[in-house]
């Protein structure tokens, strides 16, 4: 596996590639977590293989999740074995195999309100999901169970109420920051041959006798339309998919809801606490997950309704989840001490198809992959954790019987910084002399960039000043926004900010204080003149003065409004035009 830098150019030259010469034996639609894995499961395969994406990498739900790696024990109240399974084995093999640097175990507290009869189910519950796991991954990915009294649980998480539970069940799940997740699967993918370029919107497809034989697509960075040919295409566009799957008059298809969920971040010091909180709600579940520097606390579960490029969270969303966090917590959280605050968007599938049949293969209660049409297969639906699966069923999907000559290779294949991992993490001391970076600083860069870390620190010794934090956020390294726009697929600001140094929702301006710095060290690399970097900053710095004036409002409508005052930086293209 060669280097892989997604750059401006790289994208331009992934355009040229896919819009030149044979058709590509598959296109791929949706550069989220689905279409990212689809992407990679198809390339190495020994397919042709290209993906197109409307906004940045992961732009969509993939950049707004819990963050969580998952089985999802919370389905085991459903007796959803097959479902769990799935997700308990997708695990193990980010943990251990294919993304151990981005995927961290993370150990959980399960509350318990009522003695005996409550810890005796729990138990028998999550010991059901650590025997799932253990079967799932032939052996352990995380430790198994352990039960705390009222005291222990006390000592492990200071902060819990002592008079709402008897006692706890420590259990383990994963986290990963999941936009990063999404780029390096289309970096990884790249590296074996794929052709990938973000802001390229399709606005149709084309056919021949009826068959959709590849997509018209929009460069959004220059306005060109551009034919890309392919012998399949593979639509994986989420809550978009009905969007994209109606292109070229089709009729057939999933029918997909959408359904937002909010989150909050509140500073490490606010909770004390040593493990993650899983908490069951009246409407869905709570997760207080901690990070290195900050807590995520999530999520809503509620129908959205409004346009769906920019979901946000109101008022009424920040105080549902602080009243629920509070009602196990003694911390007192106001929203004073909200230091950022996202939303996304999740595709809720509906039963059958649009045109009144059933889908022609459900291979999970959780996700679905469909022909709407012939050459055009849809999936949607699932979670993070089972990416991987999806995009096998999808790539089997499309390819029908060829699909048995060419099995699947993903669950062997590491991404971009997990081979030599282990390695390179041994070497942290002596890496950390030589740079003058503390330990917080080496176990934050070992899980952005992992073994990549090389790549990182080649660009610091050619420009030493790249080694030095970011005034703006000393968390970050000058390098990691060069990281971000020389190997990382940023073409924008707002790239950076969102998705890849991720001051969004990680500080109170949202960012807005690093723009001139970050504009700085990456303008002269991204060949930007002034007037460019005056429209970089200035379009952040109003969409981050609109997230806020939403967060005043109390209802979708309401906050959506605020949210679309601002005009988007690169716009998408009207399909109705």
């Amino acid at each position: 596996m060669t280097r892989s830098a997604l750059t401006k150019h790289s994208r331009a030259a992934a355009l040229d590639a896919m819009t030149s010469g044979e058709p590509l034996d598959v296109l791929v639609v949706g550069g989220g977590i689905t279409g990212a894995g689809v992407v990679l499961d198809s390339v190495t395969r020994g397919l042709s293989t290209g993906i197109v994406e409307m906004q940045d990498w992961a732009g969509g739900t993939s950049s707004w999740s819990s963050k969580l790696v998952h089985g999802g024990v919370r389905y085991l109240y459903n007796l959803d074995f097959k479902l769990v399974a799935e997700g308990l084995r997708e695990r193990g093999l980010l943990l251990t195999k294919t993304a151990p640097h981005l995927v961290k175990a993370q150990p959980f507290l399960w509350p318990l309100k009522t003695p005996v009869i409550e810890r005796a189910y729990s138990a028998l519950g999550i010991g059901l999901y650590d025997a799932m796991a253990v079967i799932g991954h032939r052996g352990m990915a995380v430790p198994v169970q352990k039960h705390y009294s009222r005291a222990g649980v006390e000592q492990l998480f200071p902060d819990v109420r002592s008079d709402q539970l008897v006692g706890g069940i420590r259990f383990y799940d994963a986290r990963v920051d999941d936009a990063r997740l999404v780029m390096t699967l289309v970096r990884t993918a790249q590296s074996f041959g794929a052709h990938a370029a973000s802001r390229t919107q399709v606005v149709d497809y084309l056919k021949e006798d009826g068959r959709v034989v590849g997509a018209e697509v929009v460069d959004l960075e220059t306005g060109t339309r551009r034919a890309i040919r392919a012998k399949r295409v593979i639509n994986a566009t989420g809550v978009w998919t009905e969007d994209t799957e109606a292109l070229g008059g089709n009729e057939g298809g999933l029918q997909v809801l959408a359904s937002k969920g909010a989150h909050v971040v509140i500073p490490k010091e606010r909770i004390k606490g040593d493990v993650g909180l899983f908490l069951r709600t009246e409407k869905s579940v709570l997760f207080i997950i901690p990070w290195q520097r900050y807590w995520i606390i999530g999520t809503t579960d509620t129908p959205w309704d409004e346009e769906r490029l920019h979901p946000v969270a109101t008022r009424a969303d920040i105080d549902y989840i602080l009243d629920h966090a509070n009602a196990v917590l003694s911390s007192n959280l106001s929203f004073d001490d909200v230091i950022g605050v996202y939303a996304g968007l999740r595709p809720l599938v509906q039963p059958g198809t649009k045109d009144g049949g059933t889908a022609s293969t459900k291979v999970s209660r959780d996700h679905t992959v469909v022909e709407s049409a012939p050459g055009l297969t849809v999936i949607s639906g699932g979670k993070l954790t089972s990416y991987r699966l999806m995009a096998e069923h999808a790539v089997d999907h499309a390819l029908g019987e060829e699909a048995r000559k060419k099995p699947s290779v993903t669950p062997e294949t590491p991404l971009i910084g997990a081979p030599r991992l282990e390695a390179i993490t041994r070497q942290a001391p002596q890496i950390a002399a030589k740079y003058g970076w503390d330990k917080a600083r080496m176990q934050h860069l070992l899980g952005r960039y992992g073994s990549d870390l090389d790549t990182l620190l080649a660009l610091v010794d050619d420009d030493p000043e790249l080694g030095k934090p970011l005034d703006s956020a000393p968390a970050y390294l000058r390098a990691e926004a060069v990281m971000a726009v020389e190997y990382e697929g940023a073409l924008h600001l707002e790239d950076i900010l969102m998705r890849r140094i991720r001051l969004f929702f990680e500080q109170r301006d949202r960012g807005v204080s690093a723009l001139e710095e970050l504009a700085q060290i990456v303008g002269p690399r991204l060949g930007w003149d002034e007037q460019t970097v005056r429209r970089e900053v200035s379009a952040y710095a109003e969409m981050a003065a609109a997230e806020e004036a939403a967060l005043g409002t109390m209802t979708d409508a309401e906050a959506e409004a605020a949210r679309l005052a601002v005009a988007d930086l690169v716009p998408l293209a009207d399909l109705e035009s």
